[in-house]
C-alpha cells in the first residue's frame, strides 16, 4: 500500500482516514474501541476528529469524539502509532480563529484526546474575523511548543488559501499545508475549484464526505430507504437523476470487481490527482474491513471513465 505525503510536511499517511465523527453520535465508546482497534489492525494511522464532533447530538459534552479517541490511545498506548487530526473552530464560535481561540482549542483538545501533541491541526472553518497573520502565529507558537506538527485548512476556497501562503511567506509563518474540503463521486465542484492550486503548491488533501453521507453506499435509493440510519437525512438531495446515474455505475463497476458500491466509490477518490486521503467513517468492524478494501482497491481505466461520466 502505497503512502502518500501531506503537502511539503513530514507527515505520510497510507490512502485512507478514519472519520471520527460518528464517535458519541452513532458509536459508543466500546463500539469506538473495536472500530480504532480494527483500523489500525488493517495498517492504517490517520484518525480525524474535531472539538466539535458531535456537537449535533443534544446534550453531549463538547468533544465527545476526541474524548472517546483519547481513553482508546490511553488503553491502547499507541500514540506513536497514529497520525491524529483534529479541528478548531468546529462551530464557527465567537473568537473564530483568533490567537486566545487557538490556544484554548487546543489545550481542551489535547486534555480530551490524552496526548501532548496533534500531528494535523485544522481551521474548521474560516474566520472572517480575524485576519490570516493572526492565525497563522498562534499556530506557529504551538508548532515552537511542540503541541501541533502541521497544520491545515477546512472548507477553505482556492482564493482563501493563497491570500494565508502569501502571507506565510512573507511574515515567515507556517503555511497551511493540508486542506480538508467534501469530494465524493456526486460533489465535485469544490475541490475541482481547488485541485489546481493544490497541485501547483504542492499541498495535500484529505476529502470529506467521501461516501456522500453514506449515499454512495447504495443502501439509500429511494425516499424510502431515508430511515434506514441516523444519517438518512443528510441523503435525499443525492435521490435525483445524477444521483441514480452515479449508483447505476458503481453497481456495474462493483460487479465487475467483485467489490462493493461504498469500496468503488472510495477507489475512485484515491485515484483522483491531487487527494491524499479520503476520510470514512465506519460504525463497525466489517466497516472498517470494507473501507480498507476500497483504499486498496485499484480502479481500471474503463471503470474511472464510467465513474467519471457518470458525475458528470
Amino acid at each position: 500500500m502505497n503512502r502518500r505525503p501531506l503537502g511539503r510536511s513530514a507527515l505520510v499517511i497510507e490512502p485512507l482516514v478514519l472519520g471520527g465523527n460518528v464517535f458519541g453520535w452513532t458509536v459508543d465508546e466500546k463500539q469506538g474501541f473495536s472500530v480504532l482497534d480494527a483500523f489500525v489492525d488493517e495498517g492504517f494511522s490517520a484518525i480525524d476528529t474535531a472539538e466539535g464532533y458531535p456537537n449535533w447530538v443534544p446534550g453531549n459534552p463538547p468533544g465527545m469524539s476526541e474524548t472517546i479517541i483519547g481513553k482508546w490511545l490511553k488503553a491502547r498506548g499507541n500514540r506513536d502509532r497514529v497520525h491524529l487530526f483534529t479541528k478548531v473552530n468546529s462551530a464557527k464560535q465567537k473568537g473564530g480563529l483568533g490567537a486566545m481561540a487557538i490556544k484554548a482549542g487546543i489545550e481542551a483538545s489535547l486534555k480530551r484526546l490524552q496526548t501532548d501533541y496533534v500531528d494535523l491541526y485544522f481551521s474548521h472553518w474560516p474566520d472572517a474575523e480575524t485576519g490570516h497573520e493572526e492565525s497563522l502565529e498562534a499556530y506557529d507558537l504551538l508548532i515552537r511548543a511542540g503541541k501541533v506538527r502541521v497544520v491545515g485548512a477546512s472548507n477553505y476556497t482556492a482564493a482563501m488559501l493563497e491570500e494565508a501562503q502569501q502571507i506565510a511567506v512573507v511574515k515567515s509563518l507556517p503555511r497551511y499545508e493540508v486542506v480538508q474540503p467534501r469530494y465524493n463521486l456526486y460533489d465535485r465542484a469544490e475541490f475541482a475549484a481547488l485541485r489546481d492550486y493544490l497541485v501547483s503548491n504542492e499541498v495535500g488533501a484529505v476529502v470529506y464526505y467521501s461516501l456522500a453521507s453514506g449515499f454512495l453506499s447504495g443502501k439509500y435509493r429511494s425516499t424510502a430507504d431515508l430511515g434506514k440510519s441516523a444519517r438518512g437525512g443528510g441523503v435525499e438531495r443525492y435521490l435525483d437523476d445524477k444521483g441514480m446515474a452515479i449508483l447505476s455505475a458503481l453497481d456495474a463497476v462493483s460487479e465487475d470487481l467483485g467489490a462493493n458500491p461504498a469500496e468503488v466509490a472510495l477507489a475512485w477518490l484515491v485515484a483522483q490527482p491531487g487527494v491524499s486521503a479520503p476520510i470514512a467513517s465506519a460504525t463497525s468492524v466489517e466497516q472498517v474491513r470494507s473501507i480498507a478494501r476500497g483504499a486498496r482497491l485499484v480502479l481500471p481505466e474503463e471503470a474511472l471513465r464510467r465513474l467519471d461520466k457518470a458525475g458528470q
